[in-house]
């Protein structure tokens, strides 16, 4: 992978890093999440125009049919503006499912929509005791003579709510098949929530939910490598976006401590303070370099190594994540808990980190059976 980037990328990540400086200010940040839970239409419009939506949508799609080294590039720049809008969930996973996976009625329908920011797909897998196993599946999927009905729960759907639809996992007969939903289907029903880092979940109940034949994703048995294969670009960019993130907290750290003075002199002149920081810079520098780990592993055609490679970048950034978070915290002392700082912000969303898309022991679990297989 090239770790030098390219003039159209570079001024990608220059723009990126313009809107947000100049447009996407804290204040805007958090007078977005209380007016519209995260999802401000405007200024997804403006991420659509920029092409951060459609960047992995093939041309013939109305997308850019970027590679993942362009997707790393911009979600870092997303993380380091702490950026809540579901660009993730609703756009990097579902067009990567869809892509690989979906009918040509199904790519046509919704790929051209999720590249212009039109409509959001969200992916709904986990269920009340699934603990992130995407094979602990009790939603069902009954077949009928014209398709199929729809019976039981998804919990924690990320940024469920503002979805136009789901891609469903849902157990038919023996295998996990998956599923287009539109949110206007008859016998769904969602509830809304706030998460702790201020972005949004959803509970989502399907009551004899009938869909066409034309709603399965893939086949009746590759439900589960579709899902998979969403999930580890998620995973990818969820790594990119962590490391800018970590990258802008370590500098709003720095410049806290050279502002800041003690004894006379500003903070960052104690050797103890500049070591804790460099300490920061290191961690932060090891999750950059999995998050590139993550995003070369979307090519790797054998499944197992694909999956040590997602998985252990994802253990070793959750585990920078947070050591970066509460050493900013200790650093700011009583303000880095205080709302008047933005330090509590990054804090939040770099704990939450670990339990998005599978938590430490999830995938240490998944990193070891893959070396079984």
């Amino acid at each position: 992978m090239d770790f030098e980037y390219s003039d159209e990328q570079q001024m990608l990540a220059d723009s990126l890093r313009r809107y947000i400086d100049e447009q996407y200010t804290f204040e805007q940040r958090r007078k977005s999440a209380v007016a519209t839970g995260g999802f401000d239409r405007g200024i997804w419009n403006a991420l659509a125009e920029m092409g951060v939506l459609g960047l992995n949508v093939p041309v013939a799609f109305g997308g850019f049919a970027q590679g993942a080294e362009s997707q790393l590039i911009v979600q870092r720049e997303l993380g380091r503006g702490l950026v809540a809008e579901p660009v993730i969930p609703c756009a990097v996973m579902p067009a990567a499912v869809l892509d690989a996976y979906g009918s040509e009625a199904q790519k046509d329908t919704w790929l051209p929509r999720v590249a212009t920011g039109e409509s959001t797909l969200a992916l709904a897998y986990l269920e009340p005791a699934s603990r992130y196993d995407p094979r602990n599946v009790r939603c069902t999927a009954t077949r009928l003579d014209d398709g199929y009905m729809l019976d039981g729960r998804k919990s924690l759907v990320w940024h469920g709510a503002c979805a136009d639809g789901w891609l469903v996992t849902a157990r038919a007969g023996d295998t996990v098949a998956l599923f287009l939903v539109p949110r206007d289907a008859r016998g769904v029903a969602s509830k809304d929530y706030a998460s702790m880092d201020g972005q949004r979940g959803a509970d989502l109940h399907f009551s004899n939910v009938k869909l066409p034949a034309s709603a399965l994703v893939g086949t009746v048995t590759s439900g589960l490598d579709a899902l998979e294969h969403g999930l580890d670009h998620g995973i990818a960019a969820q790594c990119a976006q962590a490391s800018g993130a970590m990258e802008r907290l370590i500098e709003i750290t720095r410049d806290y401590l050279n502002t800041r003075r003690q004894f006379g002199q500003p903070l960052a002149a104690f050797q103890a303070l500049q070591h804790r920081l460099a300490d920061m810079l290191v961690q932060k520098e090891c999750a950059l370099s999995m998050a590139y780990v993550a995003a070369q592993a979307l090519g790797e055609p054998d499944a197992c190594k694909r999956r040590r490679m997602v998985s252990g970048a994802k253990v070793t950034v959750a585990k920078a994540a947070r050591h970066v978070g509460q050493q900013a915290v200790q650093l700011h002392g009583g303000m880095g808990i205080t709302d008047e700082l933005s330090v509590g912000d990054y804090f939040k969303y770099l704990t939450m980190m670990d339990v998005l898309l599978g938590d430490t022991d999830y995938h240490m679990e998944r990193y070891c059976a893959a070396m079984i297989d």
